[in-house]
């Protein structure tokens, strides 16, 4: 099994340019991510939404409710 440490030191033997490059790798794989998880969040939001369990809000009211947490 790979462990994060392992991982780590074999990146850390990369020359430069390979770190820079893997760097945005990584950032590209984290922002799709971050996109399939807004979708997915919006497309359950929608059908709770067409189910009837989700209310209408003000946008002032949703922003009371957000500060209350």
């Amino acid at each position: 099994m790979t462990t994060i440490d392992s991982i780590l030191d074999d990146i850390m033997r990369l020359d430069f340019e390979s770190k820079e490059v893997l760097l945005e790798i990584l950032k590209k794989h984290q922002s799709e991510a971050r996109r399939d998880k807004i979708a997915n969040n919006a497309r359950k939001a929608l059908k709770d939404y067409k189910a009837g369990k989700l209310k209408s809000q003000t946008a002032e009211e949703v922003i009371e409710e957000l500060n209350r947490l």
